[in-house]
């Protein structure tokens, strides 16, 4: 009786046992085919005890279909003796239709007289919490491993304790390395680094044991195929129980970026074309140049007949002038000398620690390679030369805008001496004011931007023969006061902006201005508005930023917009008047091309630009009535402008006969004294408004 209560009591311990570790347990009898299952194996899988019949292949039923070959394979190895157990993962299916990870263990425990298995035994554990665990795993690690490819990230770590490093195949790969393992020789980062950024790394590369701060750092190596990479690093210490530690840290190759980042830097400096300074720059190095007191000579350089050469052999023989024009004045120049290219065909140089005469030698010099420059195939029967204007500055408290008026006033010099020469700055030699009065005037006009000084005028363009409040259009125009009350006209201070850099200030001056006063009547229809641009203007790459961000503030309509190019401002940077004229169409804004007819590549500016409309030069019309020239010029522009779906406007027309002839010869519109004299913006915009609400309130 005490052996089977201990029987009973034994029994019911290992069933407890099973019941607690959630195992399930099988028994396969190979000589009658039959398997037993436990009350436990049966609870795994949602059964109640005796609920499922008890067939020898009741297990491989419940097997899922792609587990079943692996896990009979299993367990035939273990039966012809290829394996000392049976162990496999498989998938049951549960009673409510869900599949279910078991981890199967188990092997012989019984043999015949030869030794052939003929009895085994095992136990099936549910494992489906560590997959779905191994599962959500494996996805944390594809984002990984994805996040690193596409940031080109490599990894690596290198073991205190045994001073081995291991680096992973996107590391080897950026540093050249050629090796089929992780691990490396625990000195070879070293080896790689640029001599002048190898202490700093090594430093940025030691982090304290204990720390937990991240350390970044930025280096370059040198490969050993002569390569120089710049590679961005990211460092951490990472403890570990007894032991000393392991450094941790990602490389990732920057090397393209810090090749854009360098080209940017030099482009905000440099003018695209030459490769010269650009004015920004240029005004910079003058200034810390004069503060040092060493006497210097200021040259201002223009090109003398690259109008025509642009207007002969086109924009791309002009291009290439001006390279070969800023090669050609690099080469004359001493290593301490800097060169820059102003805008269009001007270009200005600073020669430190330069007499007078060394400076007439230099000058001298300029003009011989201004005259060779090469013009290309194209223009072989043009010429071009240059005027130069030279001053002296040894007073360090001369200001920039001084010193280039100095310089640019002797310029004006050479070029009513005949071109093709130099002049030294003399005080006797200047009219008026002095040499200084057109920096001033620049200066004047940016302070007046401030102080309220400079007005906004507007002249309407009306239809011919009809009235103007069936149009309604009309060119903004600027007029500036000066401090002397005296009205200064735009002939004398918009030259002396675009001199000296400060017509796109003025021009964003004024469309900022205009489109801030009178954007509710231009919602309104009552106006529209056109907005003469410069050639530097043009020229900025933030113009349309700017645009579109005071449209957007001031709400006005692109439709009531419009921009007038001359063919001047085309000529000096012909891409940049194309891309502004493409993104004005594509943001409805209309676009006249002013002056037309001046030059002599003016209908291949018309082809290249679809322009909305196109403005007449007042030279043609002036004397339209006496001049058959003039006549037949007008006509052949009109001509062509119809059959190309644009507006012509005539300018200048001051006398009422000339609209008469205009009419006949199919020109539509006109702007002159005779239809409208300038006046103040916001006279006209009230007055178109009232009109608007005239004809409103009769409509009503």
């Amino acid at each position: 009786m005490a052996r089977q209560g201990k029987k009973n009591r034994d029994e019911a311990f290992w069933v407890k046992a099973l019941e607690s570790a959630g195992l399930g347990v099988w028994d396969w009898d190979l000589r009658t085919g039959t398997c037993f299952y436990s009350a436990t194996w049966e609870r795994m899988l949602g059964y109640e005890e005796n609920e499922l019949a008890a067939t020898s292949d009741l297990w491989l039923q419940l097997t899922h279909p792609d587990d079943r070959e692996r896990a009979l394979a299993s367990g035939d190895r273990h039966i012809a003796g290829l394996a000392d157990t049976i162990e496999t993962e498989l998938r049951l299916k549960h009673k409510q239709g869900h599949w279910i990870w078991v981890l199967d263990r188990g092997g012989t425990v019984e043999r015949d007289a030869g030794g052939k298995p003929v009895r085994l035994m095992g136990v099936q554990t549910d494992i489906s919490k560590q997959k779905a665990a191994e599962a959500a795993l494996e996805q944390v690690n594809i984002r990984f491993r994805l996040a690193l490819a596409a940031s080109g990230t490599g990894i690596w770590h290198y073991d205190m304790a045994t001073k081995k490093s291991y680096w992973d195949a996107r590391t080897r790969d950026m540093f050249g390395v050629v090796a089929d393992t992780d691990e490396v020789d625990g000195d070879l980062w070293h080896s790689y680094l640029h001599p002048d950024d190898k202490e700093a790394a090594e430093r940025a590369h030691q982090p304290p044991p204990g720390s937990n701060g991240v350390t970044a750092s930025q280096y370059r190596i040198i490969r050993r195929d002569g390569q120089i990479r710049h590679i961005e690093s990211l460092v951490r210490f990472i403890g570990a129980a007894g032991e000393a530690g392991q450094i941790l840290g990602t490389v990732r190759d920057i090397t393209e970026a810090k090749l854009r980042e360098q080209e940017l830097a030099f482009a905000a400096r440099h003018d695209a074309l030459t490769g010269l300074w650009n004015r920004a720059a240029f005004d910079r190095l003058l200034a810390d140049q004069i503060a040092t007191g060493v006497p210097l000579a200021v040259f201002y350089v223009d090109l003398d007949y690259f109008k025509a050469l642009n207007d002969f052999a086109g924009h791309a023989a002009g291009d290439l002038a001006l390279k070969s024009v800023a090669a050609g004045i690099g080469s004359c120049l001493p290593p301490s000398a800097h060169a820059a290219r102003l805008g269009g065909d001007e270009f200005a140089l600073m020669v430190p620690d330069c007499d007078a005469a060394q400076a007439e030698r230099l000058a001298g010099a300029i003009l011989a390679a201004v005259r060779d420059a090469d013009l290309g195939l194209a223009a072989t029967s043009r010429r071009l030369a240059a005027s130069i204007g030279i001053a002296i500055v040894r007073d360090r408290v001369t200001t920039v805008a001084d010193a280039l008026a100095c310089a640019d006033d002797a310029c004006y010099a050479a070029k009513a001496a005949g071109r093709d020469r130099f002049a030294l700055f003399s005080t006797d030699a200047v009219s008026g004011s002095g040499g200084l009065n057109a920096a001033r005037l620049a200066a004047d006009t940016v302070d007046a931007m401030d102080d309220g000084r400079l007005k906004l005028f507007g002249q309407e363009i009306h239809r011919l023969g009809r009235p103007w409040e069936e149009n309604r259009h009309v060119e903004v125009l600027a007029r500036l006061a000066g401090k002397s009350g005296r009205l200064i006209p735009p002939g004398e201070f918009i030259p002396a902006a675009e001199r000296f850099g400060v017509a796109a200030r003025l021009d964003r001056w004024i469309i900022r201005t205009a489109l801030s006063r009178h954007s509710a009547a231009m919602k309104s229809g009552a106006i529209t508005l056109g907005f003469n641009l410069s050639a530097q203007t043009l020229s900025d790459p933030g113009l349309w930023d700017f645009v579109d961000r005071i449209i957007e503030e001031t709400g006005a309509p692109h439709s009531g917009i419009g921009f007038e190019i001359t063919e001047t401002a085309a000529v000096t940077n012909f891409d940049a008047a194309e891309t502004f004229v493409r993104k004005a169409r594509e943001r409805r804004c209309r676009v006249s091309l002013d002056d037309f007819g001046a030059g002599m590549s003016s209908f291949e500016y018309l082809r290249r630009f679809p322009v909305d409309a196109i403005k007449i030069d007042g030279s043609f019309i002036e004397h339209v009535t006496e001049s058959r020239f003039d006549r037949e010029i007008v006509l052949a522009i009109a001509s062509i402008a119809r059959s190309l779906g644009c507006a012509v406007v005539a300018e200048k027309i001051e006398r009422q006969e000339t609209v008469a002839m205009l009419g006949d010869m199919g020109v539509e519109f006109g702007q002159g004294f005779l239809l409208h004299r300038p006046e103040p913006l916001e006279r006209i915009v009230a007055r178109a408004t009232g009109m608007a609400g005239a004809s409103g309130r009769k409509a009503s």
